[in-house]
């Protein structure tokens, strides 16, 4: 099984980025702990900053994984690109998020790319994307 996690924009500082919100672990050490979780998961990371290189890496990858999980930041309320390419691929996605975007500034509150993907984990940490691993793995009977 593999599984592809994209982070978007700000996201290479989690560990340092309003911790208040965010938390303290950076997402290497995290993806670290991910990866000894699921030994027989291939779990690949990439991250930037840059919309058109999130949306490449979509298009590069949707049709060979068996899951993304997607944490756009803040183009998740604004992207329609990236909603695009989402629909445009064969991959499920699911969106994430570490904090509750409907508990923060009402621009937060709308996701551009939630229809397009398969479901959302939101505000619950890092383990959103620990739950979303889950979700990959029983929908592909890898239990």
């Amino acid at each position: 099984m593999q599984i592809l996690i994209i982070n978007g924009p700000n996201l290479n500082l989690l560990g340092k980025r309003e911790p208040t919100v965010y938390g303290t672990t950076g997402f290497d050490e995290y993806f670290g702990e991910l990866q000894s979780m699921y030994p027989s998961c291939k779990l690949s990371y990439f991250q930037s900053n840059h919309e058109g290189l999130l949306i490449d890496k979509i298009q590069e990858s949707g049709f060979e994984y068996d899951g993304i999980i997607l944490n756009a930041g803040a183009y998740t309320h604004t992207s329609i690109a990236l909603h695009d390419a989402i629909k445009s691929v064969t991959t499920p996605v699911i969106e994430v998020h570490i904090s509750n975007i409907h508990s923060r500034e009402t621009f937060r509150h709308k996701s551009m790319i939630a229809a397009a993907c398969t479901g959302s984990v939101i505000g619950l940490g890092l383990d959103s994307y620990r739950l979303a691993i889950e979700y990959f793995i029983k929908k592909n009977n890898h239990i």
